[in-house]
Parts: C-alpha cells; structure tokens; sequence
C-alpha cells in the first residue's frame, strides 16, 4: 500500500545542509513509491527541485490537512528539537509533531540533534513527544544519551548526508573557502587566514561558498576584499545561488576546501577533497578527528602552518575511504514505511 509522507524540518530557507538531507530523505521515499508532502517555507521552490507535494510551513490550515491525511510524519533531520535559536522555533516543530500524534499518526524522528533545552517546559514538551514516536533517531551521541536519561531509546545513525551518491571528479587548480557569520569569528582570524590562502594558493582559483545568504554572503564579501588587498591578481568567485546538485558539483572538482559549515565539510571528505576544518561548532570538531582532517579553532593564535602541512598530506583516496564506513541504516525506517 502506497504512504502519504509529511516531511517537516527547516526547509525552503535555502541553506545548503538542511535542502542536502531533504533530498536523501526525499530520494529515499521515492523509491519506496510513497507520496510525498513537504512543509516549507517556499513551497514552490520545493515542489520544482524535489518533485513532491509541499504546503506553508506556516500556514495552519494547510499544516492540519497535510497531517490529518498523512500516514506517517517525518521530523528532520537537523537541530529542530532545541530552545537555543528561539523558544517559537521549538513550539513550531514540537505543534507538528504533537498534531500528528493527535491524529494518531506514525512519527519518525529523523536524524535529529536533540538539545540544547535550556528551558524546564522545553524539557517537558520534549520528552512527552519523543516518548511517543515510533522510531527516534539522532546524529550524534550526546543527543542519545540525553534521551536515554529519559528512558527513551533512541538508535544513532550517520549523518544522511553520507548516503548520497556523491560524484568525484578530477581536481581542478580551485581552492573552496566557505565561511559563516559567529559570533567569535572575527577580522584578526580572517586576516591571518587571508595571508596564508594568499601565501600557499596565489596561483590557484579562490571560490567562496555561500550556502545561506543570511549568514555567509557578507563574510564571503569581506574576505574576498582581504584576499584582493593581499593580492589583487588572486582570482577569485563568490558562489551563491545555486541548486544543491550544483554546489556538490563544483566542490567535487576541488583541489583543496577550507570549511567551517558541517556539510560542507562532509560533503568534501565525501567527495574526496582533502579539507581544513573550522572548530564552531561541536559537530565539525567530530568529523575532522573522526576522518582524521587539520582542524582550525577561530583563534589567531592558531598555527595555521601545521594545518596547511596537513592539508597538502591529506590522501583523497582515505578521505573516501572513510566516508564508506558511514553508510545511513535505512532498516528500521524502512518498516514503518513499507
């Protein structure tokens, strides 16, 4: 019998990582010959690049139809379930979850990273939900042992991302920057940075990665001016804009990526990319031990040389070694939608 799916997460805001596991989640249900239904903020845009149905993220009426004719509803993947980017965001998601289940509908928690929950009633909500679906996954450890401190089981699996049959092409002489507003991320690193890029890579293409506008556009933009100050000759590009399959595309081509993004990184290890890592956030930290990259911490104190030493020993080949020991389990998903 043929599944109407509900796909609920931060989608249609164009942000690189989130569209990339939409897409698995999505390749994935097509093969199951399930209807789809995305909520998303763009649902156009959405309907054209995944060939699904999508409604409103915020339209209430629309959200409570998808649902009440869905038989399963997919929440994820991605840090939905926390309180540290705003309150509204977790009611948001936490409201989808709860109406499914008030329908008495089948809830996958989708790859998720559970927390931070700073709050005693964010707490509550969550743990109430959660205790209710019928398969909980999630992407990292901390997050499994913060639900079995709640009694809930929850199975780690791999990043979704990883399950993505990823082209590997042969390197072009381009070296991909891509970079993110945070807080401590700041002109003095961005400047002993710069120098070196200019330093190792004069002769080389610069392609700056921006894979949401909000946050890395005007970064991009300043740094391209710092790498122009330094050597008005560096060739360089401002990426932007584009589809998912086309991002992959161009940094499976290549020679080295200088990342702080998490996908971005995984999707150059996946690719084979040798890549620098940049430490803001735990997760990036993670996968640079685990494939054994060169990590920078957003200090100016860092020694950028051992790092680019590194860099240039990185073996392509380990690099796709690694990312083949990090396939999805699709098995217990799979019997709930089959």
């Amino acid at each position: 019998m043929t599944k109407n799916v509900v796909v609920s997460g931060y989608y249609g805001y164009d942000n690189f990582g989130d569209d990339a596991i939409l897409s698995v989640i999505v390749d994935h249900l097509h093969q199951l010959r399930a209807n789809i239904t995305v909520l998303s903020h763009d649902p156009g845009k959405t309907s054209y690049y995944y060939q699904v149905n999508s409604v409103k993220n915020f339209n209430l009426l629309w959200v409570i139809f998808a649902i009440k004719n869905c038989d399963v509803l997919i929440s994820g993947g991605g840090s939905l379930l926390q309180d540290v980017t705003s309150l509204k965001s977790l009611l948001y998601y936490s409201f989808v979850i709860w109406l499914a289940k008030a329908f008495n509908k089948q809830v996958i928690i989708f790859a998720q990273g559970i927390g931070p929950l700073q709050r005693p009633i964010s707490q509550n909500i969550v743990r109430n939900l959660i205790s209710r679906c019928e398969l909980v996954t999630v992407r990292d450890p901390k997050s499994a042992d913060y639900l079995a401190a709640w009694g809930i089981n929850a199975q780690l699996v791999s990043d979704p991302v990883f399950s993505l049959d990823l082209p590997r092409s042969k390197p072009e002489p381009t070296v991909g920057i891509q970079l993110r507003a945070f807080k401590t991320l700041n002109d003095a690193f961005l400047a002993k940075l710069a120098q070196k890029v200019v330093t190792e890579f004069a002769d080389k293409k610069i392609e700056l990665y921006v894979f949401q506008n909000a946050l890395d556009m005007r970064i991009s933009q300043v740094f391209e001016k710092m790498l122009k100050k330094l050597c008005p000759e560096i060739q360089t590009e401002i990426v932007h804009s584009l589809s998912q399959n086309d991002f992959i595309v161009k940094i499976s081509r290549l020679e080295y990526m200088i990342a702080m993004r998490f996908h971005a990184v995984l999707v150059a290890v996946k690719t084979g990319v040798p890549t620098i890592a940049i430490n803001y956030d735990a997760k990036v930290a993670k996968l640079a031990y685990e494939a054994c990259l060169p990590l920078l911490t957003i200090s100016v104190d860092e020694d950028f040389e051992e790092a680019f030493v590194k860099l240039k020993e990185l073996s392509p080949q380990d690099l796709l070694e690694y990312s083949k020991t990090k396939n999805f389990d699709w098995s217990e998903f799979d019997k709930i939608l089959r």
